[in-house]
């Protein structure tokens, strides 16, 4: 066939679902004043669900289409539309034209679904709403109406076996890797032994302030408390000035004050040079409702400061001029 313009022009669009990629390639037929359902399209019969060729849909995981299971592949899309209820077909056949040769033999999976009221779309048009982490509605819009159906996936299980996967090639010799492995699967709370393992691993790559932190949240998530406060002493050992700085924040946020302000002060007296640090004490003294004190080390921390902290920390010295505690 020749390449030339076609009155249902070729679309494609794609959407991740935690790792896994949905893509559908179709053709966007225009309404052009045709009545559409039940005239172009009619009631009771296989549809493509576009125009030309067939409409595809490609999973590069395992899914579950309305909760039911669908394996991996490129399928052929068809409907089968009705007043009040349409039925979404996922064909082992890709390649065909249209729905002309469909056969139902060849169904990998049926579901049913409901359609909806809604704005005008001349072009035919496929779309991912309500994103979630697992999951996402695709949504058939032509003429006014859509036709949704839901795709999800078990993201934690996918996720920890590419994470196998990629943990066996070069990524194994970095102790990045490891880490960032250990802080998903904390952060997600699964599997903490194997994150465990995998905060291990990081640090027999390269003991550093980052894995060993990683390590204390996760003995933490695991309720070994003595333990991580030893990988916690541990990691503060290896930081860097701005890391322990940056660390006492995070107590603060997370309301653990005390220990917040006793970091700050350490840090103050082994680095008094870095601007910082006098952040830190002026966080304490605002505490303590030592503003006069406070706004004074607020200022050798704007002397000392890049010019891009400057403006921000003299909005800070503002605040403790006017007898205002600057902490959260």
């Amino acid at each position: 066939m020749l390449d030339l313009p076609l009155p249902s022009q070729p679309a494609e669009i794609s959407q991740r679902i935690g790792i896994t990629d949905v893509t559908i390639k179709y053709h966007r037929p225009l309404v052009n004043d045709r009545k559409i359902w039940g005239g172009l399209v009619p009631y009771g019969a296989v549809w493509r669900a576009g125009a030309n060729e067939n409409t595809t849909i490609t999973f590069s995981d395992p899914v579950l289409i309305e909760g039911k299971p669908l394996d991996k592949g490129t399928y052929g899309l068809h409907m089968i539309p009705t007043a009040d209820e349409w039925t979404i077909i996922f064909s082992k056949n890709s390649t065909s034209w249209g729905s002309f040769t469909y056969d139902q033999k060849e169904d990998a999976l049926r579901v049913s679904v409901k359609p909806s009221a809604a704005e005008m779309h001349n072009a035919l048009t496929y779309d991912f709403d309500q994103l979630k982490p697992d999951s996402a509605i695709v949504l058939l819009e032509w003429e006014k109406l859509a036709v949704p159906f839901k795709v999800s996936v078990d993201v934690h299980d996918l996720v920890q076996a590419s994470l196998k996967r990629q943990l066996r090639n070069l990524s194994q010799y970095t102790w990045m890797s490891w880490d960032d492995a250990a802080s998903y699967l904390v952060k997600e709370k699964v599997d903490l032994d194997e994150a465990l393992t995998y905060a291990n691993k990081s640090i027999e790559n390269e003991d550093r302030y980052e894995n060993e932190m990683t390590k204390s949240t996760i003995l933490t998530a695991l309720d070994r408390k003595e333990e991580a406060a030893v990988a916690q002493k541990k990691a503060l050992s290896l930081a860097n000035p701005l890391q322990v700085h940056t660390f006492a924040r995070q107590l603060q946020a997370e309301k653990r004050t005390d220990e917040a302000f006793a970091i700050f002060r350490e840090n103050a007296k082994k680095h008094p040079d870095e601007w910082f640090v006098h952040v830190g004490l002026a966080r304490v003294y605002s505490a303590q409702g030592k503003f006069d004190d406070a706004a004074k080390e607020m200022k050798l921390a704007q002397d000392k400061a890049p010019d891009v902290q400057k403006a921000y920390l003299a909005t800070l010295e503002s605040k403790l001029e006017t007898k205002q505690d600057i902490n959260p």
